[in-house]
């Protein structure tokens, strides 16, 4: 896809707990002073020479696919592909029926509680994905799936996916991953795949109007995770073996700037042989985030896992807190002056939100232009506390959410009056 002013390279090493190897990942932010990735992955067979005629058992040409970010001037994957990856037999408009988005207006703080969005007896994880906020930068959209999705590509942006319970095979044109309770997976742009639940999988969805990494901060100037960093190369998980499948007449969903458009292709888009290079589909789980503590209670900065277009996820995970012997472990009241902050809730107690109806699978959202902070009587009950039980992920947007058909669906409408114990009258 074409890049934006300030798309620039940003970069992931990845080691793979399975084949002990080491993997890498080529990823683009919001920074321009951020570096390339010289690092490199191989799945599968592959000739010894790229753009070299390599030859199937019949005699004829395997045929190649370059797939890249900025034009020719950035990270790519070379894939192989038995049959013609440009061989279409179709093409057809697809309507999508998502809502209007509508501003947060009247401005307040808001909750919404997932586990009341309702969904088919075979829903998937693309047609039936649910959409709660968005903005010009990023969709956020929230599925509870138990059929496996049509094949399906992003070309607008690379997706995020947070997988708040069970399990699901995600297969992708560069191989497959096995994924569960709080990984995160990201998807390049253009990455063919499909989700395959295993059992009931409720994902949390971020769809990046742009591309998503590992912040800058935490990297050496050649993309190594430096020492400071709360998660590593260890860490990460990439596809391992490519998938071979075969058919012909195979279609394919694909989300563009312009809408939905339905492709049929000769033959199935996954029938790679294999590939090499640094983009590709990972995972990295939330338990192998290592929190960075403090004597006194720490900014969000330091609980970020990844950045995208104009905004950063963060990781709230179980911590030894705050250890003043006069500190306040919950956040202190803050105004979000430029950004949108909204926390998804997915394990534990959140000790800030206590008594304000927050439950696992909650999302709060506090907007720009007001003041929030811990609930009444949660900075007194948090002295003293020595740990925190919580898991949650943090999105804060820089350009403000806009309210869609699920979040108006799943909200509570009694939040915003929590801190003062009463409402409005009549």
């Amino acid at each position: 896809m074409s890049s934006t002013a300030l798309d620039t390279t940003d970069t992931l090493v990845a080691y793979d707990k399975r084949t002990k190897s080491f993997a890498q990942r080529t990823l683009l932010g919001r920074f321009p002073e951020e570096a390339p990735m010289p690092y490199y992955r191989q799945v599968g067979e592959i000739p010894h020479k790229r753009h070299t005629a390599f030859r199937k058992p019949d005699g004829g040409l395997y045929a190649e696919e370059l797939m890249g970010v900025e034009g020719f001037s950035a990270d790519s994957a070379l894939l192989y592909h038995v049959g013609m990856p440009t061989a279409i037999v179709n093409a057809e408009a697809v309507q999508e029926e998502r809502g209007a988005l509508t501003p947060n207006h009247p401005l307040k703080p808001r909750h919404f509680k997932t586990p009341e969005l309702k969904y088919g007896a075979s829903a998937d994880a693309v047609t039936d994905r649910r959409r709660l906020f968005g903005n010009n930068d990023v969709t956020i959209c929230f599925a509870v799936a138990t059929a496996p999705s049509p094949l399906y590509r992003n070309a607008a942006g690379d997706e995020l996916f947070y997988v708040q319970g069970g399990s699901a095979t995600v297969e992708t044109i560069y191989g497959a991953l096995e994924v569960g309770d709080g990984d995160y997976v990201v998807l390049p742009t253009s990455c063919t795949y499909r989700v395959v639940p295993h059992d009931e999988v409720r994902l949390f969805i971020l769809e990046a109007r742009g591309h998503v990494g590992p912040p800058k901060r935490y990297l050496s100037a050649k993309g190594q995770f430096l020492e400071h960093s709360p998660y590593c190369e260890r860490d990460v998980r990439g596809p391992v073996a490519p998938l071979l499948a075969e058919g012909s007449d195979v279609e394919v969903l694909v989300r563009h700037r312009a809408g939905l458009t339905r492709y049929t292709y000769a033959t199935h888009p996954f029938d790679v042989v294999g590939w090499d290079g640094c983009l590709y589909p990972w995972a990295f789980n939330i338990d192998d985030f290592e929190p960075i503590t403090g004597r006194v209670h720490q900014p969000p900065p330091v609980h970020q896992t990844f950045e995208g277009p104009n905004f950063v996820v963060c990781s709230f995970c179980p911590r030894k807190v705050d250890y003043h012997e006069d500190s306040i472990p919950v956040p202190y009241n803050h105004a979000n002056v430029d950004s949108d902050e909204l926390m998804f809730y997915v394990r534990g107690n959140y000790e800030a939100r206590r008594g304000s109806g927050i439950g696992i699978g909650s999302l709060s959202l506090h907007p720009s232009g007001f003041t929030h902070g811990p609930q009444p009587g949660a900075a007194e009950a948090s002295i003293g506390a020595e740990f925190f039980d919580e898991t949650a992920v943090m999105v804060d947007t820089f350009t403000p959410l806009d309210l869609g058909e699920a979040a108006d669906a799943a909200e509570d409408p009694g939040y915003a009056w929590t801190w003062s114990k009463r409402g409005p009258q009549g």
